[in-house]
């Protein structure tokens, strides 16, 4: 079933999920900012219904790379997979030593920006490479591809609406450090679809 990717993409896919991994296990799991995306939504349901974040992200998840799948079609998936389990796999090692930065998670200023660093590049390689190691990924390539807007404009547009929505419960502070790294991440992982990573192609414009 996976004959058919490139070893090149398999690898710039667990490169880009590596780097995620690391900057939200090191940054954003131990600072005061929040996220946009699948993530936002899934802790906005839990603040509102009481639905565990367990049951609303497989939900969500699942959703977002249906919809990936059925525009972008079954190369995508299997890119998908690979990033998803190296994600995983990446956290779980990150995990035991984190956070590296204590005096970085203090500052909600620092990690705003450089978890925005790690998670743009981290997510921009991925989705360069084809795959998508979240559904917040997912549902942005697909919008991307059936809209022909740039995938940073997406990007920022799903993130608005969750975060502006998390203000019914989120102090405004709070939002506006969660609202400069998205827009960041954002830009950034436009930046990635353009620059010329190993192997001598660029991406989209």
């Amino acid at each position: 079933m996976f004959r058919t990717l490139r070893m090149r993409n398999v690898f710039l896919v667990l490169l880009g999920s590596a780097i995620q991994a690391f900057g939200i296990a090191n940054i954003h799991a131990w600072s005061e900012v929040t996220e946009g995306g699948v993530l936002g939504m899934t802790l906005l349901l839990h603040h509102w219904t009481g639905l565990s974040p367990a049951i609303s992200s497989l939900v969500l998840n699942a959703i977002c790379f249906f919809i990936g799948w059925r525009t972008l079609g079954r190369d995508f998936l299997l890119y998908s997979i690979v990033a998803c389990g190296g994600y995983a796999l990446f956290y779980a090692l990150c995990e035991p030593f984190a956070p590296l930065f204590p005096a970085l998670v203090a500052s909600p200023l620092l990690s705003a920006l450089l978890g925005a660093v790690f998670i743009g590049v981290g997510a921009g390689i991925s989705v360069r490479a084809g795959g998508a190691p979240s559904g917040d990924d997912a549902l942005a390539m697909a919008l991307s591809n059936l809209t022909h807007v740039s995938i940073q404009w997406v990007y920022l547009l799903s993130d608005l609406v969750v975060l502006v929505l998390s203000l019914s419960y989120i102090p405004v502070r709070v939002i506006a450090y969660s609202l400069l790294t998205v827009i960041l991440s954002g830009q950034i992982i436009g930046l990635m679809q353009r620059v010329r990573l190993p192997g001598g192609q660029r991406g989209a414009s």
